[in-house]
C-alpha cells in the first residue's frame, strides 16, 4: 500500500469510526471502564443528601459545622491493542482485508478511549513482537496507530499470542485493557492467557473472513498456507471434505472461546462483513 493510499484510508477510517464511536460506543465505554478507584478532590460544607460517611470530622470539629470530603473517580486508564500481523491477516474476500477491518475496530476503540482521556498503545506481533507504540493520549496518536496497522509488513510466520501476552506482562506492569486481534489459527499456551487475564482485563477478538470457515466447491484447487508456505491439493467438490474442514474450524473456535472464558477473559468472533459496533456495544454493556 502506497503512502498516499494509507493516508486516504486513515482519513476514511477516522470519519467513519469517530461518528460511530461518538454515537454508540463512547458512553458505554465510559460506563464499562470506570477507572482505578476514587481519589480525594476537596472539602466543602455539608449539603442535604450528602453521605454521612463522607464527613470530614477534623474540619467539622474545627469550624463547628459539618464539612464533607469530595471524592472523584481516577478516570485515566491504559488501553493496549495487540494486533496479529501474521500473513493470514493480510487476506479478505469481502469488502475488506482482515487487517483493514482490524484497523477500523482499533480506531473505534482508540477514539472512545481518547474521548475519555485514556492512553492507547499498540503491539504488533506474529512469531515475536515486531513493533511497539507506547501508550499516549490524543487524536494524532490514534491516527498514527491506525496508519501503523495498515502499513505494517505482514509476516509469513505463525502467530504466537502467548508471546505477545508475555511481552505485555513484562513491559507494561500497570493494569490495562487488552484488546487482542487475531484470526486465532495458530496454537498457543493457555497458561499465559490465564496469567494475563488475572493481571489485565483481556478481550480476544477473532477477526475472520467467511472463507476461513467454509470452502466453496471450486473443483481441484491448490491451497497454500500463508504462514508456513506448505501447499496441498484438495478436491473441493468432495462434500465430505468440505464438511470436515468446516467442522474442524468450528471446533477450533469453540476451543479458543472456552479457553478465554475459563480464564476469566472475554472473546468475540467477528466476520469482516459484519457491523463490529454491535459486538463492542454488547461487550461494554456486559462489563
Amino acid at each position: 500500500m502506497q503512502i498516499k493510499d494509507i493516508i486516504k484510508k486513515v482519513k476514511q477510517i477516522e470519519i467513519r469510526t469517530k461518528k460511530k464511536s461518538e454515537a454508540t460506543l463512547m458512553g458505554q465505554y465510559h460506563s464499562a471502564f470506570k477507572g482505578q478507584g476514587m481519589t480525594f478532590s476537596e472539602v466543602r460544607p455539608y449539603q442535604f443528601g450528602d453521605e454521612i460517611r463522607r464527613i470530614d470530622w477534623n474540619k467539622t470539629a474545627r469550624f463547628r459545622e459539618p464539612f464533607v470530603k469530595v471524592m472523584e473517580e481516577e478516570r485515566e486508564l491504559t488501553m493496549m491493542l495487540l494486533v496479529d500481523i501474521s500473513a493470514s491477516m493480510h487476506y479478505g474476500t469481502q469488502s475488506q482485508l482482515k487487517r483493514e477491518y482490524v484497523a477500523e475496530i482499533a480506531a473505534s476503540l482508540g477514539f472512545s478511549a481518547a474521548g475519555n482521556n485514556d492512553k492507547v498503545g499498540l503491539i504488533l506481533f506474529a512469531d515475536k513482537v515486531y513493533k511497539v507504540i507506547p501508550p499516549q493520549k490524543g487524536r494524532k496518536h490514534i491516527l498514527a496507530i491506525i496508519s501503523t496497522i495498515l502499513s505494517a509488513d505482514y509476516v509469513a510466520a505463525e502467530a504466537k499470542i502467548d508471546k505477545a501476552l508475555e511481552y505485555m506482562m513484562t513491559v507494561f506492569k500497570k493494569k490495562s485493557l487488552i484488546f487482542m486481534f487475531s484470526d486465532f489459527e495458530d496454537a498457543y499456551e493457555l497458561k499465559m492467557v490465564r496469567i494475563a487475564a488475572r493481571k489485565h482485563q483481556l478481550l480476544g477478538l477473532r477477526v475472520f473472513d467467511q472463507k476461513d470457515n467454509e470452502i466453496p466447491d471450486v473443483g481441484y484447487a491448490l491451497f497454500t498456507d500463508a504462514e508456513t508456505g506448505k501447499q496441498i491439493w484438495a478436491n473441493t467438490s468432495n462434500a465430505r471434505w468440505r464438511y470436515q474442514f468446516a467442522e474442524q474450524q468450528k471446533q477450533k473456535v469453540k476451543q479458543v472461546t472456552e479457553d478465554f472464558e475459563s480464564s476469566s477473559a472475554s472473546f468475540i468472533n467477528i466476520n469482516t462483513g459484519e457491523d463490529y459496533s454491535k459486538f463492542l456495544y454488547q461487550y461494554f454493556r456486559k462489563r
